[in-house]
This record gives structure tokens, C-alpha cells and sequence, in this order.
């Protein structure tokens, strides 16, 4: 009896050709068009960061390397001497204390106020909208516009506030000499505070809703659901306006500048002793006494300075800021 058996069949599997090692796949036409897009996009931001930031920052290192007087075509290099001489000055160091004392004060008081301000615009009041409206005009009026306006309030003899404090037998004030000026620049500085109050108020209007209803249901109250929940939700936004505001204020001077008594060219070593910030002190050397080389050392050691305030507060602000998603985990 024949047995019949049936032979195994193999199937061929054909692969697709391999590329040789090494060679790449050409970008398709599309992928080619959107990388000539996107470049587009960004050019003008490219341009502006190389002509209005990269060269001037070049520049003005050459220039601090140099005895030049803005004037004459002819210089000599001197190396850091500027950079030694800038730091052994006591006006740079009072004027950087002068600098750091307004940021110790306007910086706190913005960033708490404009958070305080947020909180109450965020509540169901009637006619919220125009107080948000009336809050915020004030941080797009022009600095300039209102240095002045603040300049006409505060004048001895026909400001508003001397002749408010006149009401109640209080003499006149003069408001720009000696320390007083300070407090006015302080005014002026707290005056645009409407910015970051739309800003908060946007960051409170995001925080989810589920998160404090269930912190009610655990019994919170409001002061605990706001500090546990509310505050750690914005935490970035917090963390955001502190490093803006912080380098806005150390860069402080059309306020200071406009403050003083004087006007026109005389106006810039007129400033009062109070108000002779870091950049008020730049721009004497530079325009008024004409030291290119040692004004451009002092631009570079600020921007050096605000560069390690700026890292000190992202790593501290760091490890407070509460984010949904963990920034560490990349492409997720």
C-alpha cells in the first residue's frame, strides 16, 4: 500500500532593497518647502537678533576694549583696564546699589500687588470689566507720557499733591531734591502694574476648576485652597513676571532721566544723587563726559549681572514651580 506523505512548503519572503550603508533618504518636496517656510517665518526675528543684539553686543565689547572718545578716528587698545577701572569706581557701585534698592522694592511690591489686584478683578463683581479696563490703562500709556504726567503731580509749586496736602495745613513739598525724588520714581515704576495683573488674572482664570472643588470636599478653606492649590497652578506665570520685572526694573532710565529738574542736554547731570541708577550712570559717561571705552565695560558687566540674576532665579523660582507636565521628560 503506497503512503503518501506531502513535501513541507517554504514561503519566500522578499524584501524590499536595502540602501547601502551611509546613504540617506532625500527630504521629500514637501518637507523641503516647509523648511524654506519656516525660515521665512523666522527671518526677520534672526535679523533683528543679529543687527539689534549679536553686533551691538560685539561692538560694544571692542569699543570697552579701548580708550575711544566717540569723536575722534583715533584709539588706542587698553585691554580690561577699562573693566579694572570700572569696578574700583564708587559711583558704579553706588549706583548699582541705588539699582538694586529700587528692584528690592518695585519688584516685591508688583509682583504681590498685581497677584492681589488679579484676585479681585477674578471675582463676580458688577461692571468688573471697565475696573479691569481701568486697571490695565495705565501700562500702555508711553513711559515718557506718563514720567511727565507723574512730574506735573508732584511739582512744588503748581502739583496736584502739594496742593491736596495744602488742604490739611501741610507745606509744600519739593518732590525732586534730595531723597524724596526716590520715592517719586518708585510711584512712576509701580504706575504701569496693570500688565501683570491681566497676566495673572489670565493665569487664574486657567486653573482647573475640579482641582478646588476637590479641595472643598476635603474641607479646605479659601486661604488653604488658594495656597495649595491656586498658588502652586501659577506658579510659572509667577516665576515668569518675576524675571521680567526684575531685569525691567534693573534696567531702569527714561523715569529717572525725565525726573530730573533740568531739561534738554542738561538734563542728564542734573539727575538728582537718589535717582543716579546704573543706566543713568552709563549714559553720563557715554554722552556727557565721553568715556565710549569705560561705558561700554560697565554695559558688558551689567549684562553679565542681570545674566547670573536671571540663572539664580530660574534655579531657585525651580524648585517651588509646579508644572502639569514635568519638563523633564522630553517628547512626551
Amino acid at each position: 500500500m503506497a503512503v503518501l506523505t506531502a513535501e513541507p512548503t517554504t514561503q519566500q519572503v522578499v524584501l524590499p532593497p536595502t540602501r547601502p550603508e551611509g546613504r540617506r533618504r532625500r527630504p521629500s518636496l514637501r518637507s523641503r518647502r516647509e523648511g524654506r517656510a519656516f525660515y521665512a517665518f523666522i527671518s526677520p526675528w534672526l535679523a533683528g537678533t543679529v543687527l539689534l543684539t549679536l553686533f551691538p553686543l560685539g561692538y560694544a565689547f571692542a569699543v570697552s576694549m579701548t580708550n575711544w572718545d566717540g569723536i575722534s578716528p583715533s584709539f588706542s587698545w587698553v585691554g580690561f583696564t577699562n573693566y579694572l577701572d570700572v569696578l574700583v569706581d564708587p559711583q558704579t557701585w553706588a549706583s548699582m546699589g541705588r539699582t538694586g534698592l529700587l528692584a528690592i522694592i518695585v519688584v516685591p511690591i508688583t509682583i504681590i500687588g498685581s497677584l492681589l489686584l488679579a484676585i479681585l478683578l477674578n471675582q463676580k463683581v458688577r461692571a468688573r470689566t471697565w475696573f479691569r479696563s481701568m486697571i490695565y490703562l495705565p501700562a500702555i500709556i508711553p513711559a515718557v507720557a506718563a514720567t511727565l504726567t507723574w512730574k506735573l503731580i508732584f511739582d512744588r509749586d503748581t502739583g496736584a499733591l502739594n496742593g491736596f496736602l495744602a488742604l490739611f495745613g501741610v507745606d509744600a513739598v519739593d518732590w525732586f531734591n534730595g531723597d524724596a525724588v526716590f520715592g517719586v520714581l518708585i510711584v512712576v515704576m509701580l504706575w504701569g502694574i496693570g500688565g501683570g495683573v491681566i497676566i495673572n488674572l489670565a493665569a487664574l482664570q486657567d486653573v482647573p476648576a475640579e482641582l478646588n472643588e476637590a479641595a472643598l470636599l476635603d474641607g479646605a478653606n479659601a486661604v488653604q485652597r488658594f495656597w495649595h492649590v491656586t498658588l502652586p497652578a501659577i506658579s510659572p506665570v509667577l516665576l515668569f513676571q518675576t524675571i521680567t520685572t526684575t531685569i525691567g526694573v534693573l534696567q531702569t532710565f527714561v523715569p529717572a532721566l525725565l525726573l530730573s529738574p533740568a531739561t534738554g542736554a542738561a538734563a542728564i547731570t542734573a539727575v538728582p544723587e537718589a535717582n543716579q541708577v546704573y543706566m543713568i550712570n552709563v549714559y553720563a559717561k557715554y554722552f556727557a563726559f565721553s568715556q565710549y571705552g569705560p561705558a561700554s565695560a560697565m554695559l558688558w558687566l551689567f549684562f553679565l549681572a542681570i545674566l547670573i540674576v536671571t540663572v539664580i532665579t530660574f534655579k531657585i523660582g525651580g524648585r517651588t514651580v509646579f508644572y502639569a507636565v514635568d519638563p523633564s521628560e522630553k517628547g512626551r
